[in-house]
């Protein structure tokens, strides 16, 4: 069960409307709409963390580890890092589904390449002239 899922199992639970949510975290209706359809994510912790709030419930329960990977991503390297992580993370599960690691081998594998996706990306910086550089500030 994914964020989708739990967001409205919890919602429903709270007896509260998709509007209702929305007010209680200050996000628009449909934004809560398109978490439950899996059209979108939360682009911040924040956010997830006024939803748990708002639910009673916690953020651990409505994220799996690859939702904080990649949501970690959103937070430090955008939109592109996101989905770079959220492929990656796809790729992992799918090379071990059906498979007898356990879920802490699975966790574990997925944190050592989320961690070298972002000791490649700082090594790269170097190749990248100065002139497109993000810290260049003139």
């Amino acid at each position: 069960m994914g964020f989708k899922e739990r967001l409205k199992e919890k919602r429903l639970e709270a007896g509260l409307t998709q509007a209702q949510l929305a007010e209680r975290v200050a996000v628009t209706p449909r934004t809560i709409q398109n978490y439950e359809l899996g059209a979108r994510r939360p682009n911040k912790l924040e956010i997830v963390e006024r939803i748990a709030a708002a639910l009673g419930t916690t953020s651990d329960y409505l994220l799996t580890a690859s939702d904080l990977y990649i949501l970690a991503a959103q937070e430090q390297g955008g939109t592109k890092a996101a989905r770079d992580i959220e492929s990656l993370v796809g790729e992992v599960t799918g090379l071990f589904a059906g498979g007898s690691l356990s879920d802490d081998a699975l966790d574990g594998a997925m944190k050592a390449l989320n961690d070298a996706y972002w000791i490649a990306k700082e090594r790269n910086k170097k190749y990248t002239p100065k002139k497109y550089r993000k810290d260049n500030a003139e």
